[in-house]
């Protein structure tokens, strides 16, 4: 895949994503604790920096 999201964005990506999971460890009595799983996406993204929706819309954040 072709690279297409920038540092910031990527960093963005990073944080939220492992935020979003550490909130899964840190609430298991939730009722909808499975929603923080989300956050693999956001963390899988930015740790590939590409992310499929952007290839679609025809969106780079990344500098050339």
């Amino acid at each position: 895949m072709k690279k297409n999201v920038g540092n910031l964005d990527r960093i963005l990506r990073i944080v939220v994503g492992l935020a979003l999971l550490l909130g899964f460890f840190l609430s298991p009595g939730a009722s909808l604790r499975w929603l923080y799983l989300i956050g693999i996406i956001p963390l899988v993204t930015g740790l590939m920096s590409s992310c499929p929706l952007y290839s679609i819309f025809g969106i780079n954040t990344c500098k050339k």
